[in-house]
Parts: structure tokens; sequence; C-alpha cells
């Protein structure tokens, strides 16, 4: 006896045997309005953990879920090493700005980096708020001081304030 149809199979198991062929990646959206990445060292994420405020990371690896921004929000950006700004913006940023919603709702740039870079120190930051038309609003070194970290609570604060108030 030849085997059931397809059609002659419960609605149920046709739809749990289905995988849609052009299916996209699944989303990872947020609505904090602080987004970070950090690389393996985890400097910038030890920096963010310190603010102590709600804040959403750009996954490291490509095969992780890409992150979504869904309010306006301020990045926090390392500077890898290059000569002339060569390869100052992290991959994966470069990636997370390319999504056109992502780089719509981005309102300011915070940079992190060595002064070892010299000349490329926090270069990523300036890279991206001159691309982007946004403003480089601080640039702390590596995992950030105490200072770096009340002053960056401080001006976020005032930051959110201010823009809250100029689109009324």
């Amino acid at each position: 006896m030849a085997a059931p149809a397809l059609a002659d199979a419960p609605a149920a198991a046709r739809a749990a045997d289905t995988t849609p062929v052009n299916q996209t990646p699944p989303v990872n959206q947020t609505h904090s309005r602080l987004i970070y990445f950090s690389s393996a060292s985890e400097n910038t994420s030890r920096f963010i953990g310190k603010l102590g405020a709600d804040a959403a990371r750009i996954p490291l690896h490509t095969k992780d879920e890409p992150l979504v921004a869904c309010e306006p929000f301020v990045l926090v950006v390392p500077t890898y090493g290059g000569t002339g700004g060569e390869g100052s913006v992290p991959k994966q940023v470069i990636r997370f700005l390319n999504n056109p919603d992502n780089r719509r709702l981005l309102r300011g740039v915070i940079g992190a980096g060595n002064t070892n870079f010299g000349d490329n120190y926090c270069m990523a930051g300036d890279i991206i708020a001159a691309k982007c038309k946004v403003p480089h609003l601080y640039k702390f070194e590596l995992m950030g001081t105490p200072e770096d970290v009340s002053r960056v609570q401080k001006g976020l604060e005032e930051f959110w304030t201010r823009l809250s108030q100029t689109q009324k």
C-alpha cells in the first residue's frame, strides 16, 4: 500500500514538518536608550555595568540574533586599533548601523578607547558621529574611571532631558 499523500496527513503534522524557505533570522529588539558594543575584552561592558543603566549589547558573533533599536538611543563604542581610522569601527557596529532603522534612531555617541592609540584615541566615535551627523558626547579610556561614570550618568540624564524639550 502506498504511503498517504501529504494532503491526507493531519494539518498539525503538516505544519510541524514544514519550515519556511525564506525565513528571516529572529530579531532581538530593544527599547533601551543606551546601546553598546563590547569586544571579548569586556572593557566597554564593564563600563556599562558601572553606569547601572538599562542597556542593550550589539552581538559579538554574527550567528547571534541581530539587535534592532525601537527607540532613540546613544551608542557606546570602543575603538579598534588602526592607522588613520582604518578599521577603527568594529564590524559588528558597522553591521548594526547599516540597518537604516537603527541609524535613524541614533542620537549620540560615546567613545571608548586607549590613549596608546595616539591620534586614533576614540576614533570610532568620531567616525560614527561624523557619518551619522550626531554629537560625540564623551570619550573615556578602557573601562573608565569613577569620574567618567559620574560624568556619563549626569550627561546622559541632561542630554535626554534637553532632547525631549527640543522635540516638543
